[in-house]
C-alpha cells in the first residue's frame, strides 16, 4: 500500500493498525475483522478521527475501527452511534439532508444511514483486496461518487444500492490511471471536482461521466479541496502547498498560507476559508482578505479534518481524537 502521511493516518497501514492485534488474532484475518460489526468503545473521544460532517445540526465524525460520533451539542459532547456493521477504519463521511448519509473507508467499504447516522447499513465491502476509498460526495439523495486508492471510483444512482466502477482517463503522459483520488467536492454550479497527486484536480461537468485532469503548478500531492462562497477554487495539501482559481479550474494561482505543514482539510467559514493540518496547524483567510491567520496548536496534533458547528464555532478532530477549541 501507498504509505503517503495522509493515507497512513487515514488507513493506519493495514495490516498494522485496522484491528488490535489481541482481537485481530482472536478473530482471524485483519479483513475478517474488518467485517465485524463495531466495538462499543471506553474513550472514542481519544481515538484516532478521520472525517466529520454535519447532518442538520448534527455533527456526525468517523474513524478508526469502524467508530462513529454523534454531537447534538456543537461538539461539546458526543455518544458513539448505536449500529455500524463493520469494524474497518472509515475515512470520511457525507451527508445529503438531515437523515441521509454515506461513509467509507478501508476494503473499499461503503455504509449508509437513513436516521441521522444513529444506525449504518453496509452497501459495500470487499475484502478480496483493501484497496480503500477515501473520499464520497452525493449531489442528491441518489446520485453518488466515492473515489479512493489507485483511481478507483465508483458512482450510484439508487440511493446506494448498487455501485458501479467508474473508468477514470489516463493522467497527461502516463501510461494507465493509477493515481490515488484523496477528496471529491462540488462547486455551486454542479462541476465536480478531485484532488489528486502531483498536484493535479480532476475535473467533470458531467456529473462524473467524464473527467479531464486539471494542472495546478504544483508537484505535490493534494489532500483536499473547497468550492468558496466568492466562486474561487481551493486546492490544499503537502507541505502547505495551496492553490485557487477563480475560472473555474482553467488557470491556477499560488496561494502563500505561511506555513509547511501539510493542509488535510479545507472548509467554508462564514465566507472566508479554515485550513487545517499536521503538526496543529491550523489557519484562516477571512472574506476579502489576501493574507492568512496562521495558528500552530501547543499540542502539534495532527488535524485530520474541521467542521463548522451550527453556532459558527469550528469542531477539530485528529488523530488523537476530538480537539478542545478555544
Amino acid at each position: 500500500m501507498i504509505k503517503t502521511l495522509v493515507t497512513g493516518i487515514a488507513l493506519c497501514a493495514a495490516t498494522v493498525c485496522a484491528a488490535p492485534a489481541a482481537l485481530a488474532q482472536s478473530e482471524g484475518t485483519v479483513a475478517a475483522w474488518s467485517a465485524r460489526p463495531a466495538h462499543a468503545w471506553v474513550a472514542p473521544t481519544h481515538m484516532m478521527l478521520m472525517d466529520a460532517a454535519r447532518a442538520g445540526t448534527r455533527i456526525v465524525v468517523v474513524g478508526e475501527h469502524g467508530l462513529v460520533l454523534l454531537s447534538d451539542d456543537d461538539g461539546k459532547s458526543f455518544r458513539q452511534a448505536r449500529t455500524v456493521p463493520v469494524s474497518a477504519t472509515l475515512s470520511a463521511v457525507t451527508f445529503a439532508d438531515t437523515q441521509h448519509g454515506w461513509a467509507v473507508g478501508q476494503w473499499g467499504v461503503i455504509l449508509a444511514t437513513t436516521d441521522g447516522g444513529e444506525t449504518w447499513q453496509k452497501q459495500r465491502m470487499d475484502i478480496a483486496v483493501d484497496q480503500p476509498l477515501f473520499s464520497v460526495l452525493f449531489t442528491s439523495g441518489k446520485d453518488g461518487i466515492a473515489v479512493g486508492l489507485w483511481s478507483l471510483m465508483l458512482a450510484t444512482h439508487d440511493g446506494g444500492k448498487t455501485w458501479a466502477k467508474v473508468t477514470v482517463p489516463k493522467p497527461p503522459g502516463g501510461s494507465r490511471a493509477d493515481r490515488n483520488l484523496y477528496h471529491i467536492f462540488a462547486d455551486r454550479q454542479g462541476a465536480l471536482y478531485i484532488d489528486s497527486e502531483q498536484g493535479m484536480v480532476l475535473k467533470s461537468t458531467d456529473d462524473g461521466a467524464n473527467w479531464n485532469y486539471l494542472a495546478t503548478g504544483g508537484k505535490g500531492t493534494l489532500w483536499s479541496g473547497v468550492a468558496m462562497p466568492d466562486g474561487r477554487i481551493v486546492v490544499g495539501g503537502l507541505l502547505g502547498s495551496l492553490f485557487q482559481s477563480s475560472d473555474g479550474g482553467a488557470t491556477w494561482s499560488p496561494l502563500n498560507p505561511g506555513t509547511k505543514s501539510s493542509i488535510t482539510d479545507l472548509v467554508t467559514s462564514g465566507n472566508g476559508l479554515l485550513g487545517v493540518g499536521l503538526n496543529g496547524l491550523v489557519f484562516q483567510q477571512r472574506e476579502g482578505s489576501e493574507s492568512f491567520e496562521i495558528h500552530q496548536r501547543a499540542d502539534r496534533a495532527a488535524v485530520t479534518a474541521a467542521v463548522i458547528a451550527a453556532s459558527g464555532k469550528p469542531v477539530l478532530v485528529s488523530e488523537d481524537g476530538v480537539l478542545v477549541t478555544h
